[in-house]
């Protein structure tokens, strides 16, 4: 493990002149589709750090996923402006800045765990990341449980360990950073609170930049610096909650008093958000215990 994280909120005052990780000033993006427009991000503002881990909650619709395509260059505001480590997101995506991980792992399965996991890095020969050395792979595999797996195809492994094959992916691009869009929300709550450690331990040795969307207010306490609460269709930020939890996050933690505090606050703020948009937050999941 790597040494212990500081805090989000113990270094909000920035001491670089490095732009922020991603900065987003007046977004906005609206779809047509067979002669019907819709809006799905309107005036968004948001600043994310280098090394921070943030995660995008708020109703199904209101454009998480839309805000992490942006992000990663896939596709283009309509309005406003929207830099990666101060650059066009699409020469970030050029540049192999991301790593992206969805809500299906996406491995191909007619490839080893282990070929899946070398085939990235090997596409990304002359984009200044070379392939990932098999000692490196093999430590990525033990970390996550999988190395007696290395040599199985995605068809003999269950939902989760998928899931786990995908992470490690992810982080052995080594990318500066790292978008998640609902990873773990197939998964059955065993597996996915395991997950979302499995995460936070993966994450602590790379310190990347991570935006994390999630439906989940459990999730978003146990895993962020800081969460983004979205207003519904068409998005724009309601509210930005510190997470003044300390790092590492341990297992029990969601049995804390500080934790359902931290909850409360988050669906409170969710609801508000749904009061003023006029619509229920009603796909959001407000449990607490994962």
């Amino acid at each position: 493990m790597g040494a212990a994280i500081v805090p989000w909120h113990a270094r909000r005052v920035r001491t670089t002149d490095e732009p922020p990780a991603v900065l987003a000033e007046d977004v906005s993006k609206t779809f047509l589709d067979h002669g019907r427009r819709t809006t799905a991000l309107a005036g968004l503002d948001l600043a994310i750090e280098a090394g921070e881990f943030v995660s995008i909650i708020g109703p199904s619709g209101c454009g998480k996923s839309t805000l992490l395509r942006l992000i990663g260059g896939l596709i283009d505001a309509d309005r406003g402006a929207l830099t990666v480590a101060g650059q066009a997101p699409a020469d970030g995506r050029r540049a192999k800045r991301f790593g992206w991980v969805p809500q299906s792992p996406a491995l191909l399965p007619w490839r080893s765990v282990r070929d899946n996991l070398t085939l990235l890095p090997g596409l990304n020969r002359g984009q200044g990341r070379g392939p990932v050395a098999d000692d490196e792979i093999d430590a990525l595999l033990d970390s996550v449980g999988l190395a007696p797996f290395a040599d199985s195809l995605p068809a003999e492994l269950s939902g989760g360990m998928q899931q786990r094959v995908s992470l490690v992916r992810a982080f052995a691009l080594r990318p500066p950073i790292l978008l998640m869009d609902e990873p773990f929300a197939a998964l059955d709550e065993i597996t996915r609170a395991d997950m979302r450690f499995l995460l936070l331990d993966l994450w602590r040795d790379t310190r990347a930049t991570v935006v994390f969307v999630t439906h989940s207010i459990a999730e978003a306490v146990l895993l962020s610096d800081r969460v983004v609460v979205l207003t519904g269709r068409p998005g724009q930020v309601a509210d930005e909650l510190t997470i003044e939890l300390e790092r590492p996050r341990e297992h029990g933690l969601e049995d804390a008093d500080a934790f359902h505090h931290h909850a409360a606050r988050l669906r409170a703020s969710l609801n508000k958000a749904a009061d003023a948009d006029g619509g229920p937050a009603s796909d959001v999941d407000g449990t607490v215990q994962p």
